[in-house]
């Protein structure tokens, strides 16, 4: 029988350079992607290597809190 309880998770990832740069108002926006982990193999917050289209490069997407 299976255990009760959500295992997997939708989570959003937001790109860490665009958040640094929306201080000084450089970049137009900020990138944001969903996805979906499993809490148990994965305890600690996400982090992603995804295309932001406001910096137009790869940049570090990490897991934030809705």
């Amino acid at each position: 029988m299976a255990k009760g309880g959500n295992v997997r998770v939708t989570i959003t990832l937001e790109c860490t350079s665009c958040t640094q740069d929306s201080f000084d108002k450089k970049s137009p926006g900020i990138s944001r992607y969903t996805t979906r982990k499993n809490r148990r193999n994965t305890p600690i917050r996400l982090e992603l290597n995804k295309f932001c289209p406001y910096c137009y490069k790869h940049t570090i997407h990490g897991e934030i809190k809705k």
